[in-house]
């Protein structure tokens, strides 16, 4: 009977250090600090990733496509390996960001991304392209909405190089359109000067809700990776 009892206890422990010792698919974040784990949805992204996944997130403050490149956060994604990469930009691409950063929706932008998309490839990574999270800024009542060039040049990339599109910039329109400004308000992150407001960036809240818009869309676009969700 003790024999028994120690082969049991031996192979339940074999088979959890097993599971310990598998290695976690990698998923990593590339953007702006909208995608950050400080200032937005990043790590709110990364708590509701199952325990087989692992989040690495690369992305920067006052990134843009551009710069992110010439900076060498790209590179360092494509060295984690990772298995997916959901690419956010746009922000910072916009004009009045100066030329180190400043991209064309049409041209610059739209090609940076293509490069973006075929440099996942070639390391075997899946790329998801997710488009810009909107900035709570409203004309009257409705989403001002003026990263949509950014939005509608990333969705047309994502289709023409068939990859899986989380249309971010739609879903949080939409959401705070049906919110309005005093509820949308409530994501915005405390300021340093009381004078000002954050309509950009997210405080722990906004980053909960968006990172759940995110996986919504992820559940329809990418069942693979959604696969690893909670």
């Amino acid at each position: 009977m003790l024999r028994r009892t120690f082969l049991l206890l031996a192979l339940s422990f074999s088979i959890s250090t097993s599971h310990a010792d598998e290695p976690r698919t990698k998923v990593a974040l590339a953007g702006d600090s909208t995608v950050t784990d400080t200032a937005g949805w990043g790590a709110a992204f990364a708590k509701l990733l199952g325990p087989k996944a692992e989040c690495l997130n690369f992305a920067r403050g006052g990134q843009s496509t551009k710069s992110f490149r010439d900076s060498g956060n790209w590179k360092k994604v494509l060295d984690s390996k990772p298995a997916y990469i959901l690419i956010q930009f746009g922000h910072n691409d916009m004009p009045g960001k100066g030329p180190n950063r400043e991209t064309d929706p049409e041209t610059t932008y739209r090609q940076n991304l293509i490069t973006f998309i075929d440099e996942a490839r070639a390391i075997g990574a899946q790329p998801i392209i997710v488009t810009s999270l909107t900035r709570r800024v409203f004309d009257k009542d409705k989403i001002r909405g003026e990263l949509k060039p950014y939005a509608d040049a990333a969705t047309k990339v994502a289709a023409e190089k068939q990859v899986p599109l989380v249309d971010l910039f739609t879903r949080s329109v939409d959401l705070h359109n049906k919110l309005g400004i005093a509820e949308s308000d409530t994501f915005n992150p405390p300021g340093k000067d009381p004078k000002t407001t954050d309509r950009t960036h997210l405080n722990p809240h906004g980053a909960e809700v968006i990172a759940t818009l995110i996986t919504e869309e992820l559940r329809k676009t990418a069942p693979d990776l959604a696969k690893l969700l909670k």
